[in-house]
């Protein structure tokens, strides 16, 4: 017991620590200022190059949406889920260890080439994402967490950053097993979760840059505004369009809708006229006002 304490207290100064160096030193390994740096990036494409023309620069809920950024990334591991996952894999490594197993890596991916790690690393997350991202609409008790990201009403790049808390413990559970039992560097985590960000930020923006016959691999701002409509097809009443990342494997597993080009469209789900419109009432939604209909109601 002492040895997990020592772990729960010590992973608060830890994060701490990393954070205030991260912002206190910028270096290109830096997640802090490449977060930052992105945002800013998509930002400028939005004003320079707008989709939706009439839609403010500083849209509805913008800089509601940019503490959702900071709190989701930092402030959250900073206040306890650095804490509680650190003690979270130790008593899961200590459960295993029972049964005599004292590594999970079953496949070893050092000696292939870096780009090979690397894409092997962002398919296969995505795909584990695009499948969570999907329980997300069709589990009920997830969809009251998950309609927080669906309650933006104008989209833009930093609308990929407002999501509740919760959905970082469930993408993390059901992530973590799979992913260790693959033999990655934090290297390869760092620069594929840079990568993820950057096209988040991409499907999420007011832009239309034409991919070409790309947009059946790379999710785009032209498809995933119809995974936000507030109106969805009979046949697809749990929703559309899961990919993260990538647009394929909505295409292969029949979840792709795009029926015109999506520019104007209302967005958000049915009662959202009353969903609170505040940082601290939306975290509290889930809880304090379950509502457990089927998902997108």
């Amino acid at each position: 017991m002492e040895r997990y304490l020592k772990i729960f207290l010590g992973s608060f100064s830890s994060y701490w620590d990393y954070l205030v160096h991260e912002v206190t030193h910028p270096h290109w390994g830096n997640y802090f200022y490449w977060l930052i740096g992105v945002s800013l990036l998509f930002w400028v494409l939005e004003i320079v190059i707008p989709w939706r023309q009439k839609q403010p620069i500083i849209r509805k809920d913008f800089w509601l949406d940019g503490f959702y950024m900071f709190f989701n990334f930092f402030i959250f591991s900073l206040i306890g889920y650095n804490a509680v996952s650190n003690i979270a894999v130790e008593l899961f490594n200590d459960f295993l260890g029972l049964f005599g197993i004292t590594n999970l890596v079953a496949i070893e991916v050092n000696s292939w080439p870096v780009w090979v790690q690397l894409l092997t690393l962002f398919v296969v997350k995505d795909f584990i994402n695009f499948n969570t991202h999907r329980l997300l609409h069709r589990v009920p008790f997830l969809w009251e967490f998950h309609k927080v990201h669906h309650s933006v009403q104008q989209m833009g790049f930093a609308a990929h950053l407002r999501y509740h808390w919760m959905e970082n413990v469930v993408y993390a559970v059901i992530q973590y097993i799979p992913l260790s039992m693959i033999g990655f560097g934090i290297q390869d985590f760092f620069i594929v979760h840079i990568f993820a960000t950057a096209i988040g930020h991409f499907n999420h923006s007011n832009i239309n840059i034409p991919l070409g016959p790309l947009k059946y691999i790379l999710n785009n701002p032209q498809m995933h505004i119809w995974h936000h409509s507030k109106e969805v097809p009979e046949n697809m009443r749990y929703g559309m369009n899961y990919g993260i990342s990538l647009s394929i494997w909505d295409y292969i597993f029949r979840t792709n809708y795009i029926p015109s080009s999506g520019r104007d469209i209302v967005l958000g789900f049915k009662g959202d006229e009353t969903f609170p419109g505040s940082f601290i009432e939306q975290e509290l939604y889930p809880v304090l006002q379950p509502n457990r209909r089927n998902p997108k109601t």
